[in-house]
């Protein structure tokens, strides 16, 4: 019964993942790669670890992955430490009894229904510089209206702003999910105890979210890491917010002679900085007592 999915799987992952391991150990590109179309046999060569070396050398025709890498983490941890810290406020005044509770609820949850797409479009509009209400209100308060799109770290900005607002709502939906699973004797009996608002949340509200937000954080992690829709859309390939997974995309669509086998490189580059997070956190994990 599962061969089916097997077959699938291998012919929409493994395979392509197999190629592209292959790809990283040549010199293929638009041109050296074989064509039927064109009657063109493959005229590329197995060059060992060649690109890899140049690559993780910092050689900059090979995109100085460094660099590229830092950019990367520092925009993975700027989203989603927002995601979590404002979709945790959020979860614990939506777990509150509140008047209008399922209204807040479904506009919350807004920004996750909406096409990344959309998103990106109506956000590029909103940050232009001269039409962009975000500009138009700070002029109006009589505050510096950056160029937000351009080739500064505003641009950066702009896009962890983006990101954060498509993502909030996931983080969210599941911290308040965690939190409706707590038993609520545990708060009774602390507050008969004495202990303080502050004491409830970080003695009894963090340890019963751990599994929930351990399991969310490492998910947003790796979607945010390889988050392409709303780079690209919003800014293309500006450097200030080019990050590994937007940098393959350019080598392997872009260019003169679209290069195969540098973008595979940076590919299985992504695969290995993920997996070796994902170890390394679920290590930690382990550690705390929470094995999955």
């Amino acid at each position: 019964m599962v061969l089916p999915v097997v077959v699938v799987v291998a012919v929409l992952v493994l395979y392509p993942l197999a190629q592209g391991v292959f790809f990283t150990f040549t010199d293929v590109n638009e041109g050296t790669i074989a064509n039927p179309v064109l009657d063109r046999p493959a005229a590329y060569r197995v060059v060992g670890l060649a690109n890899y070396l140049h690559v993780l050398s910092g050689d900059p025709s090979f995109g100085a992955f460094w660099s590229t890498l830092v950019r990367t983490l520092v925009w993975t941890f700027g989203c989603v430490s927002c995601h979590f810290a404002i979709g945790l406020g959020l979860a614990l005044l939506l777990n509150r009894r509140v008047a209008g509770r399922a209204v807040y609820r479904v506009l919350l949850i807004l920004p996750w229904a909406v096409p990344a797409f959309i998103s990106a479009f109506a956000w590029k509009y909103m940050f232009n510089a001269q039409y962009g209400i975000i500009n138009q209100l700070l002029r109006a308060l009589g505050l510096p209206d950056p160029i937000w799109l351009g080739q500064s770290d505003w641009a950066l900005v702009a896009v962890v702003v983006v990101n954060v607002w498509l993502g909030v709502p996931f983080m969210m939906v599941a911290l308040l999910g965690g939190l409706q699973s707590i038993p609520g004797d545990l708060y009774e009996a602390a507050e008969v105890d004495g202990a303080s608002a502050w004491q409830r949340f970080r003695d009894i509200t963090l340890p019963g979210l751990r599994a929930v937000s351990g399991t969310v954080v490492l998910l947003g992690t790796i979607w945010t890491f390889n988050m392409f829709a709303v780079i690209y859309l919003i800014t293309g390939s500006n450097p200030n917010t080019r990050i590994l997974v937007t940098y393959a995309f350019e080598r392997f669509f872009s260019g003169a002679s679209r290069d195969y086998a540098v973008a595979s490189t940076y590919g299985v580059l992504i695969l290995s900085v993920l997996l070796v997070f994902a170890g390394v956190y679920r290590r930690a994990l382990r550690k705390q007592g929470e094995v999955w």
